[in-house]
């Protein structure tokens, strides 16, 4: 019976030889071995606390696997048939062993007492030093393991921490029936429907079990509703609600009737049916899922280079001739664009330079003329020149920082036009504000100022008080009074003095306008040469940019011409490697979809699985 399914497999085996996938070839080997055993290997997975644990003591009518007390399964628990009850912790190396190989010789089995079978599931007495895998395997005498049945309890789905954490990923590609457990206190969460259906796509043989029906009086309606989940999402996979604690009291008392209630009767015909049907129809459908995947993995990378192969079969020499054509043609036009940027923005730069210096030295100026308008250049000269060669300097030094950015910016302004070719063209430099500025600003010299001298004073105030005398004189003759009295004295003094004053005042305002003037001529040679370095910087800047991207765009265009060269020299020699590459492909996928119909045939016109469900 064995002898179709068996040459579908080695034909498999062959094919991923011939493919050079010794994984897959792995893979094959290892389901050939799985399903040549005779004994059934069925997996209970699901999340934590759903009475996993609970269902394989109850299948086997025995409390083999710790349950309550917050024990929780962190190695995999395997049951197999014994004479005498028994107990082994078994680590395996790291390192992989040869398909078919018996026991590796690092492997570690460790008698464990029987009172001791909660410490080792609970994966305490495994070292955590160490790589390899551990699990517990125990022995127990039941008819059912005795034919050939083997159960395997795994830790949570949830990702429980152990040493054995790898197992069940492991397990899921060496068992024949997967048996996933959920409560009966909730539906199936999409966590569940999602594990199911990566399970399904792999394995042909999953039931979903629905345990703890005698804690939920409702269970029913929670079946149903799992059952519609099921159809929803597309699982087709069975569903079975069980209760463990009325299994094992049924087994305590020889019920049975509440052995019936239990609901394990429908989940052990089921897994004998599958026992039985190991090596035809269970076998069938196994080498069908498996000849699926394998093509799939096979035909995939055929397919994608058979569309490549095609692809460029369609690109003859004259589209990759066009195709070049229209690189250069974009070259040229990203050409004229960078000039026409570079050239745009530094003459906007030289604009915003000078207009920026301006606005810096219209604000000192008026600063200047604010200051003078009360200050007398003689008493504060030393303090105001120490100001205005500060004010100068960082002026100088803010405007040269704003040109180091905008040159920057124009930079990569220039740059994005050749965006597509690459995002590293921008030239190797750097710009800095010269630390010699305050170096680079003219001198400014004290002008030279007239001052109110002593003798200047007297002869002034004599000029007031004379006239003022004579004239308060003469008017006072009239009254019969002396031309020189105390009185046109007194006028003459008081007169001597405002002039003294006034003289005074007039040679202050010629002093503070002086100072202005020569500020002014200074402020202009500084702006005169100011601007001179900024333009010389902007010009070195520009010859700069002008240069790199000029030997870029010659660097692009040498390099599309040398493609197009190569790509028409290409196109005329590699045409009949290529139509004999494809011939080579479609023959590989000829032999696959034979491989993958004969495989299928395996299960056409059999009987699918029998759908066993608990009447309500």
């Amino acid at each position: 019976m064995a002898g179709i399914w068996l040459d579908v497999l080695d034909e498999l085996a062959g094919t991923c030889t011939a493919h050079g996938r010794a994984d897959l070839l792995r893979t094959v080997r290892q389901k050939r071995a799985q399903l040549l055993d005779p004994a059934l290997r069925v997996l209970v997975v699901g999340e934590p606390n759903q009475g996993k644990s609970q269902l394989v003591n109850a299948i086997v009518t025995a409390q083999v696997c710790p349950v309550g007390d917050g024990r929780t399964t962190v190695l995999p628990t395997v049951l197999r048939h014994a004479e005498t009850a028994s107990a082994v912790l078994v680590r395996t190396p790291s390192e992989p062993r040869a398909p078919g190989a018996g026991s590796p010789p690092g492997v570690e089995r460790t008698p464990l007492p029987l009172d001791r079978i909660a410490a080792g599931v609970s994966g305490t007495l495994v070292p955590r030093s160490g790589g390899g895998a551990a699990h517990v395997e125990i022995g127990v005498p039941r008819a059912l393991l005795g034919a050939g049945l083997v159960l395997v309890d795994t830790p949570g789905s949830d990702g429980a921490a152990g040493s054995g954490g790898a197992a069940p990923v492991a397990a899921l590609h060496r068992a024949d029936t997967v048996l996933l457990v959920s409560d009966s206190t909730r539906e199936l969460s999409v966590a569940e429907l999602n594990m199911l259906l990566h399970l399904t796509r792999s394995h042909p043989n999953v039931v979903v079990v629905q345990t703890k029906t005698d804690l939920v009086p409702d269970w029913r309606a929670v079946a149903e509703r799992n059952r519609r989940h099921l159809q929803e999402a597309g699982v087709p996979a069975p569903l079975i609600p069980v209760s463990a604690a009325l299994r094992m009291r049924a087994a305590a008392g020889d019920d049975h009737q509440l052995n019936a209630e239990s609901g394990f009767p429908l989940l052990i015909a089921r897994l004998r049916r599958d026992l039985a049907g190991k090596s035809d129809t269970l076998a069938r459908a196994s080498v069908t899922a498996l000849a699926r995947a394998v093509v799939e993995q096979l035909a995939a990378p055929l397919r994608a280079e058979l569309e490549n192969q095609q692809a460029a079969g369609r690109e003859g020499p004259m589209a990759r001739l066009h195709a070049a054509q229209r690189e250069v043609d974009e070259l040229r036009r990203c050409s004229t664009r960078w000039q026409n940027t570079l050239v745009d923005e530094m003459a906007d730069l030289l604009s915003d330079v000078e207009y920026d210096m301006r606005e810096r030295t219209r604000q000192i100026l008026r600063a200047v003329d604010e200051a003078f308008d009360t200050a007398d250049p003689l008493t504060g000269w030393d303090v105001f020149q120490g100001w205005l060669e500060r004010s100068l300097t960082e002026a100088a030094r803010e405007n040269h920082e704003w040109l180091v950015r905008r040159c920057d910016w124009v930079a990569r302004r220039v740059a994005g036009n050749f965006a597509r070719y690459g995002h590293h063209v921008l030239p190797p430099w750097s710009m800095s504000v010269p630390d010699d500025l305050a170096d680079r600003l003219p001198q400014l010299e004290c002008p030279s100022v007239d001052r109110f001298t002593v003798s200047q004073k007297l002869l002034t105030g004599m000029k007031g008080s004379y006239g003022g005398m004579l004239m308060f004189g003469l008017a006072l003759t009239l009254a019969g009074m002396p031309m020189i009295n105390p009185v046109s004295v007194g006028f003459g003094a008081l007169l001597g003095g405002k002039s003294i004053r006034d003289e005074g005042k007039q040679l202050l305002r010629r002093r503070q306008s002086t100072v202005k003037v020569a500020v002014q001529r200074h402020v202009d040679d500084f702006f005169v040469a100011m601007t001179k370095d900024c333009r010389d910087t902007v010009r070195q800047v520009q010859r700069l940019l002008r240069n790199h991207f000029t030997a870029l765009t010659e660097e692009l265009q040498e390099g599309i011409v040398e493609s197009l060269r190569s790509a028409k020299q290409a196109a005329e020699t590699d045409a009949a490697v290529r139509d004999r590459r494809q011939r080579e492909i479609r023959a590989k996928m000829t032999g696959l979809a034979r491989l993958y119909e004969q495989a299928q045939s395996l299960t056409v016109g059999r009987p699918g699985p029998v759908v066993l469900e608990q009447s309500a």
